[in-house]
């Protein structure tokens, strides 16, 4: 499908945003030659970042395994929800200090290098996020902190995880549990909000309608990129299907099988 702007005239890109799971890979298995594909991209002259809702890794470990998979990059071309949450946490609270965390090592990580730490009592703020070693008392921890007036911060909305052998628990399921039980919204920094996106048209110094946001879920990724009119690409590689694209309120630019042939496309 051809990327046309609202007076029907194509749209050049010149960089893109690609999301990681199910994109690039789901579980462990890579999506195909994704070394072939980071080289096809170069050969187009196309600048590049990957920007992922996934905040329980680092930024080293997504560059250790984007290279086992044959893509050397650097880390100014990775963005995570961790990442973002800890920006958004810094202007809030510049004096920096304790906040909740129900998260993994990318999330405590990413906190700890902007001087946030992890701790139960006199919590600046609940971040919630992934974790797979999730307690009942960890959910007791939070919903007394935030019910007690502590903000209620989310890295990231989705509700389900790719794996290979389905989809699994993601850290939107952990929040709506809290959110029950605290009867309290929460801001939620990871997409379809606007922050990572823009951290990354800024690295790159592009302009939304040269970039074009790939992902697999329409309700973050493509959302996100068709709020900030972003080309948006959707891939069938995780999440979305067909069915879900063409019922979906704004159909996408390009609507391809994977990454490989999303890139041939452009």
């Amino acid at each position: 499908m051809k990327n046309n702007n609202e007076n029907g005239q194509l749209r050049t890109v010149k960089a893109m945003i690609i999301d990681m799971d199910g994109v690039l890979w789901r579980g462990p298995e890579p999506i195909g030659d994704i070394a072939a594909v980071f080289k096809r991209i170069e050969q187009k002259g196309l600048k590049a970042i990957l920007a992922t809702n996934n905040p329980t890794i680092t930024i080293e470990q997504y560059l250790d395994k984007l290279l086992d998979f044959g893509v050397p990059l650097n880390p100014e071309q990775v963005i995570t929800s961790a990442i973002a949450t800890a920006q958004y946490l810094t202007d809030r609270f510049p004096q920096r200090g304790p906040v909740y965390i129900i998260g993994e090592e990318g999330v405590r990580y990413a906190l700890a290098e902007q001087n946030f730490f992890s701790a139960e009592d006199n919590a600046l703020a609940v971040i919630v996020s992934l974790d797979r070693e999730l307690t009942y008392e960890k959910l007791l921890r939070a919903t007394l902190l935030i019910r007690s007036g502590v903000p209620f911060i989310v890295t990231n909305p989705d509700s389900t995880l790719p794996i290979p052998s389905g989809f699994a628990p993601g850290a939107g399921s952990i929040a709506s549990a809290i959110q029950t039980a605290t009867d309290q919204n929460p801001v939620v920094i990871g997409k379809p909000q606007p922050e990572m996106y823009r951290m990354a048209l800024d690295r790159m110094g592009v302009s939304p309608d040269e970039t074009i946001v790939v992902g697999d879920r329409l309700e973050t990724d493509i959302a996100g990129g068709q709020t900030l009119g972003c080309i948006t690409g959707v891939v069938l590689s995780g999440v979305a299907t067909i069915d879900s694209v063409r019922s979906w309120k704004q159909m996408p630019d390009y609507i391809e099988n994977d990454l490989r042939s999303l890139v041939e496309a452009l």
